[in-house]
This record gives structure tokens, sequence and C-alpha cells, in this order.
């Protein structure tokens, strides 16, 4: 565990000791760069009978939202795992907004053979992404790049994009969510070569089923915490029929334990999974970090080593705040 982790007990509300629920944990831990907007990822971390389970939505989500990632926390604690059909997932790196040489050491020093590039960042401009692009490609000649744009673009910037990125690649895999609505994800599909991966527009959707029906992507991302556990997940990659490939919401070890045995449970997975984020943490929960091998992971739970201080006023007080309107709107979803 390394010292720039923090993290303090907090006190387990009723609703989660029913579900069996008995520990809980605050974290605060510095990313290596600004990932998301964010320099600092915190979360909680809750235990039951299964081990371990994460909630750490972010911020700038409201209670409704949040409560989709409570309830896999408490799936994650509480209920087993789904049984593996494999033993080795493979990972991709996962290259920030930063120049082109840091770009190129992080895809060289990761071993993976694929790599997720982030694009269309307000810090950069499309040739800066370009060039990112292209020194990746530099130091995996032969391996597959994608780029996420985190819904960014409208169409006509889009189709434009895509075009630049995908030349300096030397080939794309797919774009992650050029658009942030479905029908625009639709109209670029449309236009373009480059498969086209849906994530947010299945993450934040009240129905993330809609982009698959509107034939508007090739695949679809699923996030564990998001998607309210991985049985839910399950459910949604079988009403979308679509490949799908299996990514982190930059989680600690505990939700990327999770995510493993999701890839593992899946029929098929012909496409590296988004696991390798810990690599922007300054820290851990765990002093053995699910960190890709070889660009590898292999399923498994996170042991979980922190020894929690006592509470920490400010972190434990804003979380715990935010916990008590979390279980609202969830006892409101659920009432419905």
């Amino acid at each position: 565990m390394s010292s720039q982790l923090r993290a303090h007990r907090m006190q387990v509300p009723p609703q989660l000791a029913d579900c069996g629920i008995d520990q809980m944990v605050a974290f605060t831990v510095p990313l290596t760069v600004m990932f998301r907007g964010i320099e600092v990822r915190e979360g909680t971390l809750m235990h039951g009978p299964e081990g371990w389970g994460e909630w750490s939505p972010f911020w700038d989500y409201g209670p409704v939202e949040s409560a989709a990632w409570l309830r896999a926390g408490i799936e994650g604690a509480t209920q087993p795992v789904p049984p593996t059909r494999r033993d080795h997932i493979p990972v991709n790196v996962t290259i920030p907004v930063v120049g082109p040489d840091r770009a190129r050491t992080m895809a060289a020093e990761s071993a993976c053979t694929t790599a997720k590039v982030k694009v269309a960042d307000p810090r950069s401009e499309l040739r800066d992404d370009c060039r990112r692009v292209a020194a990746v490609r530099q130091a995996m000649p032969g391996g597959r790049i994608r780029v996420d744009a985190n819904g960014a673009w409208d169409v006509e910037t889009a189709v434009r994009a895509i075009g630049e990125l995908d030349a300096a690649a030397e080939g794309l895999e797919y774009v992650e969510q050029p658009c942030p609505q479905v029908d625009q994800l639709a109209q670029v599909r449309r236009q373009v070569k480059v498969p086209i991966a849906a994530d947010e527009s299945v993450r934040r959707a009240e129905d993330p089923v809609a982009v698959a029906r509107a034939g508007a992507a090739d695949l679809i991302i699923v996030k564990v915490q998001p998607l309210a556990g991985i049985s839910r997940v399950l459910e949604v990659i079988d009403a979308a029929g679509l490949p799908v490939v299996v990514s982190s919401a930059l989680d600690t070890s505990v939700g990327i334990g999770l995510a493993t045995y999701l890839a593992a449970a899946l029929p098929s997975l012909d496409h590296a999974c988004g696991l390798g984020t810990l690599r922007l943490f300054d820290g851990d929960v765990s002093d053995s970090p699910l960190i890709p091998v070889d660009g590898y992971l292999t399923p498994q739970r996170a042991v979980v080593d922190v020894e929690a201080d006592n509470p920490d006023d400010d972190l434990c007080l804003r979380w715990a705040k935010r916990l008590d309107l979390t279980l609202a709107a969830l006892a409101d979803v659920e009432r419905r």
C-alpha cells in the first residue's frame, strides 16, 4: 500500500448492515496525471460475506446515478462472482492526455499489445491528439490502437477527426463515444469506416440497450459500477447482442478484481479490456495491486491491506452525507 493512499473507517448505516455489510472505508489517492479532469480519486470500500465491494461514483454524479454504483458495491461484497471461462484477461494500456514522448514511453513500458488513447480533451487540439496517437503507434507497431473522445464532438467534427486519427494510427481498432447522443453515433457510424464503440450511451443511459437497437454502435463498453453490478451487466450484454469491451470506471483493485470476473465469465472476449488503469494511481488499497503482467490480468478478488485510520472528519462526513442521499435514491428507485 502506497503512503499516498489515505483510508479512514466509516460507520456502516443500518440499510447496508441489513444487506450484510460489516465494514466501510473511505479512501483518497492521488493520480499520477490528471485524468477525466481530476487529480485525486476518492471513494469507499465495503466488506461483506463475499469480500470487498467498491462504491466510488465521481463527484459530478447525482444520487440517482450513484445508486447504480452502490448496487454494484453491495453486490460485490455480498454475492458470489460468476463461473469463469478463461484465466487470462488481455488488457489495454490507457494513454491520457500527455505529450507524444510520454505517450510513447507509457505504451512501450506497458507490455500491452493494445492501447487506448484519450483524445478530444479541452487541453489538447486535434493535431496534438494525432501526434500522441502516432507516438503510440511507434511504440507498438503491430498492436491495436483505439481512441476515446468521451462524447466531445458533433457529427461533422467527429467524421473529420476520425479520419485524421485513423491515418495517424495507421488503422484504428475503434473510436469510443465520438458524440454524446445515440442518433449522432448512428450518423457517424454511417459515414466512417472505423468501428464505433458506445460507452456513455450505455453506462449513463436510462436504457443501455437503446444504442444497439438504433444500430448506432459496432460494440459496447461495459463497466461494473455504473451498470449496477456484474449480474446487471450480463443482462445488458445479452440484450444488446454486440461485442463488448470490459472497462474500469477508474476503480481501485477492488473494482478491477470484480471486473476481471465479468470478463472471465463472457462467452467470448475478442477485445482487450480497459482494466489497466491502476497505473494512473499513486497508490492502491492493496499491497498486491491488480496491475497487468505482460499485458494480462488473471481473475481474482483484491486483497485489501488498508489499515484504516480513525475517521477523517472531512472525507468521511462528505461520503457519509453522499451515502445517505444515495440510499434514499436507491430506495425510491426500488419502490417504483
